[in-house]
């Protein structure tokens, strides 16, 4: 082919070709790259944003049980067991978590609505494993995330924790 080509484009020899030559796989490996160019780029984003929501969860834990430590050091005094206060601020951390993701989840199927026209012959299709996988891993942040929180509730002194002010 590239013969008959820098015959055709009248090339002398040793002249530089003036076309390309590209067959499928060339195309095929091209788009390939793209694609797991961009894949990495929207997991680099995904990562650091599930960072910032987590990091956000644990200072607005951290502010709930500095702003309840009087409460934890009743509760405790009354005979409340460390498991009990874990358990209250994981569950807290775990509501607070879930609902950002189903605010997600409900925002990236209205966002899938909107575009699919948009796209023309291409459909933006929300599946029922992304959706459970997307809360599967909100609530697992709410968890990791939430558990320092929780535990510097459950380790308070009870005493210092009445004295607080």
């Amino acid at each position: 082919m590239t013969a008959v080509l820098r015959t055709r484009h009248n090339l002398a020899t040793g002249a530089s070709n003036d076309f390309t030559v590209q067959n499928q796989a060339d195309i095929l490996s091209s788009v390939s790259e793209t694609s797991g160019t961009f894949t990495t780029l929207l997991g680099s984003i995904a990562a650091i944003s599930l960072l910032v929501g987590g990091i956000g969860i644990m200072n607005i834990m951290l502010v709930s049980v500095t702003e309840r430590t009087r409460e934890v050091g009743l509760r405790k005094a009354v005979g409340a067991k460390r498991g009990d206060i874990l358990i209250q601020f994981l569950t807290e951390a775990i509501v607070i978590s879930a609902l950002g993701g189903l605010i997600g989840v409900a925002l990236g199927v209205g966002g899938a609505q909107i575009i699919t026209p948009l796209l023309g012959g291409t459909q933006a299709i929300v599946t029922a494993q992304s959706v459970v996988l997307a809360l599967a891993v909100s609530l697992g942040i709410g968890v990791f995330f939430g558990l320092y929180p929780a535990n510097r509730a459950a380790g308070l002194n009870p005493i210092e924790a009445l004295r607080y002010e």
